[in-house]
């Protein structure tokens, strides 16, 4: 089995055609759209030791509980690459302004030899597209390398939706992913968090962050703050009031389960999703990584920054990408769990959710 090259491990949810057969000359031809999903992994030991020459028939999959049947994904690491550069301008980014200097080989590194497309865009308490997407790696070092400061605002998840939105004007036979430089939690956005993980899934971007610390006055007000973006219907499973005592201060948590009352394999399939999807309120890049499959490194200072940039350089050929059509289609929020068959000591990074939408579902 050959593994994903550089910046392959985009998780998607693509429409496919699939025609049917004609059962008479007269029989109009039948199309139907089934969503193929696609989830990065990468298997490491407990001491970190990346595993190679894993196959098929060591990993297991499921969709809401179900076990799927699954590909593996032959090497698709030449094709063409757009890549958004998300940086934090404003906020508690102003401190790290001087990290981004001299990054251009590592970028080389990170994008490989393939034909690429590179933007620039910072962020404080709106986004800005500082560098419109340029075949220039080396232009988009220079921009990063001298950037102004931005004002005190720190809006992640609209700077995430910004850079999706230039993504989808780029060229549909090319790969997108974001590479995001931030603190770790979200101030002021408009985009609430189940609009910026639906946007990732909806749009094949693979998601990698490096994040520095907020203050710890930020965490918990936008935490409270956040923790509120989700209301329920007065009286029904979803309100707030009313709710079992063990639902105090776990929203989240009820709104899955009273999903789950609905669909039952949901409630396991969910744990592990539950204890990621929580974090996104006082860890949000950190969150977005994890929950779409790709990975988040934390750092202090531009060494860290650059030691961190050269290990996903070193990561990202060994990802296996599972592929799967959904036996359960249904509109709506999917939990993803993979594991290893029979190799239970191995650690496992994967994709944890996508959404699928009405028009794909039918």
């Amino acid at each position: 089995m050959q593994c994903a090259r550089t910046m392959t491990l985009l998780v998607c949810l693509a429409p496919c055609c699939l025609w049917g057969q004609e059962s008479a000359p007269q029989t109009p031809r039948l199309t139907v759209r089934a969503p193929l999903v696609q989830v990065p992994v990468l298997v490491r030991t407990k001491a970190g030791r990346v595993v190679f020459e894993l196959s098929g028939s060591d990993f297991v999959v499921t969709d809401n509980g179900g076990p799927q049947q699954f590909t593996v994904d032959a090497d698709t690491g030449s094709q063409p690459l757009a890549l958004a550069i998300v940086v934090e301008i404003g906020g508690a980014g102003a401190k790290h302004l001087g990290d981004y200097g001299e990054l251009g080989a590592i970028l080389e590194a990170l994008i490989g030899n393939v034909e690429h497309r590179v933007a620039v865009i910072g962020f404080d308490s709106t986004p800005h597209l500082l560098l419109a997407f340029s075949p220039n790696t080396a232009e988009a070092a220079g921009t990063l390398a001298h950037l102004d400061e931005g004002d005190r605002g720190a809006a992640i998840l609209d700077a995430i939706a910004f850079a999706i939105e230039k993504l989808r004007a780029q060229p549909a036979g090319h790969r997108r992913a974001i590479l995001l430089l931030s603190e770790t939690v979200d101030q002021g956005s408009k985009t609430n968090l189940d609009e910026a993980l639906r946007l990732i899934s909806d749009t094949n971007t693979a998601m990698y962050t490096f994040s520095f610390s907020s203050t710890r006055a930020v965490v918990g007000h936008e935490a409270a703050k956040l923790s509120n973006d989700t209301p329920g219907p007065a009286h029904g499973c979803f309100s707030r009031e009313g709710a079992d005592p063990e639902y105090e201060g776990h929203y989240s948590k009820q709104v899955l389960d009273c999903i789950s009352q609905l669909a039952p394999p949901l409630r396991l399939a969910t744990m592990s999703f539950l204890a990621a999807r929580s974090a996104l309120h006082s860890k949000t890049a950190q969150a977005i990584a994890q929950l779409a499959g790709g990975e988040n490194f934390r750092f202090h200072n531009a060494r860290d920054l650059k030691a961190g940039l050269i290990g996903l350089s070193n990561d990202l050929p060994n990802y296996y990408v599972l592929s799967f059509r959904p036996s359960a289609p249904t509109p709506g929020l999917h939990a993803l769990h993979v594991e290893m068959k029979d190799r239970r000591s191995l650690e496992v990074n994967a994709r944890r959710e996508y959404w699928i939408d009405e028009e794909g579902a039918r």
